[in-house]
């Protein structure tokens, strides 16, 4: 199984997970796990995706998320799982 790291962070408002999700799905990107919060307005979630099925460059996915983002105005990243790791390692 192949994985990948998604963090989504901005102004909270309606419709962010939905909207996010229906990306997913139609990348064919199955969430493992997720955990969001909102503190004082702010909304972040982070999200553990299996990208396996992922049928096209990982990169165009990186692209339609980042678009999401920009209409909902937060910022989404994506990640494979062994580049966050490397990059969180102490």
């Amino acid at each position: 199984m192949k994985k990948a790291v998604v963090s989504v962070l901005g102004r909270d408002s309606v419709g962010i997970i939905a909207d996010v999700c229906t990306c997913l799905a139609e990348n064919e990107i199955n969430i493992l796990d997720i955990s969001q919060t909102i503190v004082d307005g702010f909304f972040n979630m982070m999200m553990v995706v299996d990208i396996t099925n992922v049928d096209h460059r990982f990169h165009e996915v990186i692209d339609a998320l980042a678009e999401v983002g920009r209409r909902k105005g937060v910022e989404i990243h994506m990640q494979r799982e062994e580049i966050f790791d490397s990059m969180h390692r102490i």
